[in-house]
């Protein structure tokens, strides 16, 4: 054996990879291990959803391959609820691409856009799957600080200053996750401008957006962003439905054009039940909204309990599925993770993991029945 391939040695296994198999034999171990650390909704689809899968399965063309670009009626749907729930005007024939997953589509488009020693532009903290990608693929992560005051601002002005040159993308995400900063429509309209000024293809995570956020916005709903911005979406939290890998990359013709070259070539299509379970989620109303929003609401207000129990900071002009805590001075998050882990059968998140600056945060999903929480709640009482 010839040795593994350089890029093997530039990231480390995912941490919820590896850490969920330890939870997990903690388990399988009888230990009553709450979890809230990852953020996987634990509650149904509608019951249209899983009907449309089902009925679906039942019909013996289904189980063909499937277009590379989804079926016409996916992305009509797609479209549909761009235009309903953004003001945004798609054409479903060329600007929309399904993808399994929008985790899928942050590999696909680091492989469209980016060259080794290209340098791609990720905020401090964020997702990690930003910079493992880039590292695999030779680029040269950029980290940039967020201003948890100002709804999670880039500093702009401070990236001015710098040789921005080398920089081809630039990862953003609003509502930002982990630490929930809403963000807003004059920061979409910054960052637009200033990926004019520097030529830089701006890529917008957009999962979050219709969980506990009051005003869903797309970037692609700000005037000029389709010249220089394509957006992720996801179903996996907005319906419930991580399991059934569906997202997409909305944005200009080109550069879906070029995304789909890849694509082609990694995957054979997108089951065709799950497609039809795609539509029928998009379909549904506002009342869904609604109901998840009041589910989550009342899940948030009882992890603000549990944070104020273990001493931790937050703020609660937030959105998405998480609450951000800053851990108290003369205690370290690691220790505290440890800690509620093993004494207490908690998981909770190391903020370290998404980056330098959450070396002093903790993560908290709200991806746990409340009479869980509760019972997280009185192990800390006692």
């Amino acid at each position: 054996m010839k040795g593994y391939a350089d890029r093997v040695s530039t990231v480390e296994e995912y941490y919820f990879s590896a850490k969920l198999r330890e939870v997990n034999q903690m388990i399988a171990d009888g230990k009553p291990v709450i979890n809230l650390g990852i953020g996987s909704p634990d509650l149904s689809p509608d019951r249209s959803v899983i009907e449309a899968l089902r009925s679906t399965s039942e019909n013996q063309k289904a189980h063909g391959y499937q277009s590379y670009q989804g079926i016409p009626e996916l992305r009509i749907a797609m479209a549909e609820f761009y235009l309903r729930e953004y003001g945004v005007q798609l054409n479903p024939a060329k600007e929309i691409l399904p993808l399994m997953g929008s985790k899928e589509g942050i590999m696909h488009l680091s492989m469209t856009f980016l060259n080794p020693g290209d340098q791609v532009l990720i905020p401090n903290p964020s997702y990690p799957t930003y910079a493992s990608v880039s590292k695999l693929l030779g680029a040269v992560p950029i980290y940039y600080s967020l201003d948890l005051e100002k709804k999670g601002r880039p500093n702009l002005e401070e990236l001015e200053k710098s040789d921005l040159s080398k920089v081809k993308i630039m990862w953003i995400n609003y509502p930002h996750m982990p630490t929930g900063a809403t963000g807003s429509v004059q920061i979409l309209r910054d960052l637009v401008a200033f990926a004019k000024r520097h030529d830089i293809i701006l890529l917008h995570d957009n999962p979050y957006s219709h969980i506990l956020n009051p005003e869903p916005n797309s970037i692609l709903s700000i005037p000029g962003a389709k010249e220089v911005a394509l957006e992720l979406n996801s179903l996996s939290k907005t319906f419930n439905m991580p399991g059934w890998r569906v997202g997409l990359l909305a944005g200009r013709e080109d550069w879906i054009a070029a995304v789909i070259k890849v694509k082609s070539n990694m995957d054979s299509g997108m089951f065709l039940g799950i497609q039809k379970g795609a539509i029928a989620a998009l379909n549904l109303g506002k009342n869904w909204f609604a109901e998840l929003d009041e589910n989550y609401q009342n899940r948030r207000k009882l992890v603000w309990k549990l944070a104020e129990k273990l001493g931790l900071s937050f703020s609660k002009d937030t959105a998405g599925l998480f609450v951000w805590c800053k851990v108290p001075n003369g205690k370290t998050a690691d220790a505290m993770v440890d800690e509620l882990l093993y004494e207490k059968n908690i998981f909770l998140t190391p903020g370290k993991i998404f980056g330098a600056e959450g070396q002093e945060y903790i993560r908290i999903s709200l991806c746990m029945p409340e009479f869980k929480i509760l019972e997280a709640i009185n192990r800390i009482k006692s």
